[in-house]
């Protein structure tokens, strides 16, 4: 019985990463709204009753592909860091493992454009996004709170003073997300964050086109230049 229901449960993995490699393309031909169970039954033989036992709804699936999405490029940041602080003969200063990460997000929505598009394109139509997709889509963000805590541990930030009428939201910001570091670091943080991935978004979806050609070197140059905007310094401070 036991060899039964392990193989049971390896063609029932296989046939909802088949269900879900069928929904990617999908999303590439017709995008997220588009999205039908019906179809991707269709394209994979099967009747719709029986792909409802692995996804009941269209939401269900389209959660299913964003927890991916969110978790791929989550493990990109976190291998990039981990490479950027294992850099020898020493240690990146933080300002260049940001720009690593950074760089590592980019490479992976050029190669995964439509899934970077589910994750931090316009909204799908009538999709609300359940609680199971906060851990996910936060790893990515984590990463550079991560980084900017350890530099604020070893060397402090530099970043400019709170205007009066900003200290109450980042003072709400950093008690919700990150007690530890300062008011002004992390709002200036959320800033540099959400303007990487302005950038990465203008690129993928077209706004660079027929303007910039040197597009990894501008990305590079602007991301070490948000690095600095979140505090981060160029170099450990006294070397």
């Amino acid at each position: 019985m036991t060899a039964i229901r392990g193989a049971r449960e390896r063609a029932r993995v296989e046939l909802t990463a088949a269900i879900k490699d069928e929904a990617r393309k999908q999303l590439a031909a017709e995008g997220a709204a588009k999205l039908s169970l019906r179809a991707v039954a269709r394209e994979l033989g099967m009747a719709s009753s029986a792909l409802y036992r692995y996804f009941p709804s269209r939401d269900d699936l389209l959660t299913a592909l964003i927890i991916d999405a969110y978790d791929a490029v989550g493990e990109v940041a976190e291998s990039a860091r981990a490479t950027a602080d294992r850099a020898r003969p020493r240690p990146a200063p933080y300002a260049e493992r940001w720009v690593a990460v950074a760089a590592a997000v980019r490479e992976w929505a050029l190669v995964h454009p439509h899934e970077y598009a589910l994750i931090y394109g316009s909204p799908v139509p009538g999709y609300s996004a359940p609680m199971d997709t906060v851990g996910p889509a936060s790893r990515v963000g984590m990463v550079f709170i991560g980084l900017v805590r350890d530099a604020f541990r070893a060397d402090g930030l530099a970043v400019p003073p709170l205007t009066p009428e900003l200290r109450a939201e980042a003072e709400r910001l950093t008690a919700e997300i990150a007690p530890d570091l300062p008011p002004a670091a992390m709002l200036a943080l959320i800033a540099a964050w959400a303007q990487l991935f302005g950038l990465i978004s203008f690129e993928l979806f077209g706004q660079f086109n027929r303007m910039i050609e040197a597009r990894e070197a501008v990305f590079r140059q602007a991301a070490g230049e948000l690095a600095r905007s979140a505090g981060l310094r160029g170099r450990p401070a006294g070397r």
